[in-house]
């Protein structure tokens, strides 16, 4: 049943389950779902919920609008001096000021990036700006160097996007592991102390696709890392996870207990309405069933949009992922010399997710379509699926 992103948010705030788990293209509304599900657990006229969304009275949640408080700052006519802004906000106040957690924080970048690309979080100083004395607080700058293993180090380096997801997600976990530790310690408890009751009132935590080109291997990390993070927590806190990785999913889907959590596949309608349907089915990989079925329909009803691209583009990587290939577009046809793939580029130009929904409703071209229909076609007897 088709419903808007609102009643979906209720839906899932009304349920009881320690965990839910979402399954959703990019595009779909992920993030807009965060939004609606924060506004119901917090309302905007709540006089006590921060403006940044991110640490309030009920819930606290990560998703595209965290990576808004970071900024990069370049010394464009030296360029020697890059470094990341953030700007002023309870969450890394919190975090660096109050818990002092900025060598937890290296830690966990550097296990998910590299050990070597180190963060670097500026003191307390004065500047001048038109004449004029300006404080710069400290841990409101953040600059990254190459550590060679001695005292040498090099200049700093503007890190890529997703190091930079990487590190945003890197402060964020570490107040999750704050958060967590806290409300497990029992508020009557005569033998610990919670410390602190800044996070009394936290009901729900909601992480909206945390994984930004990683690789698998630190992927899996970081999932394994989050499972066993929340099964650690002894209090009420329910958990809310969205996804668009495959993988992921995957394996927070097996390292979650039958009866424990729910999973989803979240699915956008062509008239902007949503379905949340369960998945019923062990695999968490069953979606790639309906994504042909889905693909096969339009072909035979002669209704081929862009977004069916998208839908094959992810079938593609899950078959991928299952069989070991490190890349998709090795599963596609080759031309004679099996080198040149003249498939791979076609669907990532077609697949490559628009911030506009209206995109994604674009006509193909008759020659689009019978490429889709050709590739299909060879999918299935090349792989066996049914």
């Amino acid at each position: 049943m088709s419903e808007s992103l609102n009643e979906i948010a209720k839906k899932l705030k009304d349920n009881g389950k320690k965990v839910q788990l979402i399954y959703a293209f990019n595009g779909t509304g992920k993030t807009r779902l965060s939004r609606e599900f924060k506004n119901l657990v917090s309302p905007k006229d709540d006089e006590e919920v921060e403006e940044t969304g991110l640490l309030n009275k009920k819930i606290l949640y990560y998703n595209a609008f965290t990576e808004d408080l970071f900024y990069w700052d370049n010394d464009l006519e030296n360029d020697n001096y890059r470094k990341l802004i953030i700007r002023p906000n309870a969450f890394t106040k919190w975090v660096f000021e109050d818990q002092g957690q900025d060598g937890n924080v290296i830690d966990i970048f550097q296990r998910y990036a590299d050990e070597k690309l180190t963060p670097h979080f500026n003191a307390r100083y004065i500047t001048k700006v038109d004449d004029r004395d300006i404080i710069v607080p400290a841990f409101s700058e953040v600059t990254f160097t190459y550590e060679r293993g001695n005292d040498e180090k090099s200049e700093n380096v503007k890190i890529s996007k997703g190091e930079e997801s990487c590190f945003i997600w890197s402060v964020f976990y570490s107040l999750l592991e704050q958060v967590i530790g806290v409300l497990s310690i029992d508020k009557d408890s005569i033998y610990e102390e919670r410390g602190t009751n800044q996070f009394d009132k936290i009901e729900y935590v909601f992480i909206d696709d945390p994984v930004s080109s990683l690789d698998d291997k630190h992927l899996i990390e970081l999932a394994v890392n989050l499972a066993e993070l929340i099964k650690l927590d002894k209090s009420e806190l329910k958990f809310v996870i969205t996804t668009h990785n495959p993988l992921f999913y995957n394996v927070l889907h097996n390292e979650f207990k039958k009866g424990t959590f729910k999973k989803y596949f979240l699915k956008k309608d062509e008239n902007n309405t949503y379905e949340l349907t369960t998945q019923r089915n062990d695999s968490p990989f069953s979606y790639h069933l309906f994504l042909k079925f889905e693909i096969e329909k339009a072909i035979e009803n002669g209704e081929l949009k862009k977004y069916h691209f998208n839908y094959f583009r992810n079938i593609l990587e899950k078959t991928a992922t299952f069989l070991g290939y490190e890349n998709w577009g090795d599963l596609l046809p080759k031309n004679d010399d099996e080198k040149n793939n003249p498939y791979e580029s076609r669907i990532i130009n077609i697949s490559s997710h628009s911030k506009h929904s209206a995109d994604e409703t674009i006509e193909l071209s008759p020659t689009d379509k019978g490429v889709l229909k050709y590739l299909l076609e060879q999918l299935k007897t090349n792989y066996k699926f049914k």
